[in-house]
């Protein structure tokens, strides 16, 4: 004899992270200023760090000089702490809990969705752990770059000597890139500006070619405090005049 199966909750619990929903209540606000945070300002500070860093590609005295003229603009820490690292802390912290409280289903769906939720929530991660060691070893210790700009490329390069920063230094500058350029995308999509599947796969295309741009010319940057025989031993202070020594002059000889 056949039996019916048990009918479902009306009011299950789900586990996850649900869908934006307008009626959701503060967590439709506080995810869409996530989103939006990950763009403006956090998305701008990157590409100009990193056009920032390409710098050092021209040596220490030209990185230098962009350190310098970076700490000089009017109102710099109001502008670091309102545009950068409060924002920053928000857009992390924020999205350290949504992938904590979210699960990913790569196992049973295995569409291109899903690994683009699950990398991205991985990629996430790799970002926030890199950055709190960036932050705090290349502004709050050590030389303080800010009254030091000559110090710069001399300091990220003695930093990079040590293979394993310069293996966690490679994979966050790919990771961070790829969170970047996955999160236009994903706020595109979530915040209505390309609208249907035809849209979304020309702008996913649009971002990859970004996302890869990006991450050369980071990479490109590393390349150039470590790799680049023509600055390696980069003195400790760029703006230091150099002395040259004059060989001495040769006596005439006795007559």
């Amino acid at each position: 004899m056949a039996t019916s199966a048990p009918p479902v909750p009306s009011h299950a619990a789900v586990r996850g992270v649900q869908p934006l929903r307008p009626d959701a209540g503060h967590s439709f606000l506080w995810r869409k200023l996530h989103s939006l945070s990950g763009l403006i300002p956090i998305g701008a500070f990157l590409i100009e760090h990193i056009l920032s860093n390409v710098e050092a590609l021209n040596g220490p005295l030209a990185y230098a000089q962009q350190v310098r003229l970076l700490n000089s603009l009017p109102l710099v820490r109001v502008l670091e702490w309102a545009f950068i690292f409060i924002p920053l802390a928000f857009h992390a912290l924020y999205g350290l809990d949504i992938a904590l409280r979210g699960r990913a289903t790569v196992n049973i769906y295995p569409w291109a969705g899903n690994w683009g939720y699950l990398t991205q929530r991985v990629t996430g991660l790799i970002a926030f752990c890199y950055i709190i060691q960036h932050v705090w070893r290349q502004r709050f210790s050590g030389v303080m770059l800010p009254e030091h700009p000559g110090a710069a490329f001399a300091k990220v390069q003695h930093e990079l000597h040590n293979p394993w920063m310069l293996a966690l230094y490679i994979v966050a500058m790919v990771a961070t890139c790829w969170h970047f350029s996955y999160g236009i995308w994903l706020f595109a999509a979530k915040w209505g500006i390309t609208p249907g599947t035809r849209a979304r796969k020309r702008f996913g295309q649009l971002c990859a070619v970004f996302g890869t741009a990006l991450c050369i010319m980071g990479l490109a940057s590393i390349y150039a405090f470590v790799g680049n025989p023509k600055y390696a031993n980069a003195p400790d202070d760029a703006f230091a005049p150099t002395t040259i020594t004059q060989p001495a002059p040769i006596a005439p000889p006795a007559q």
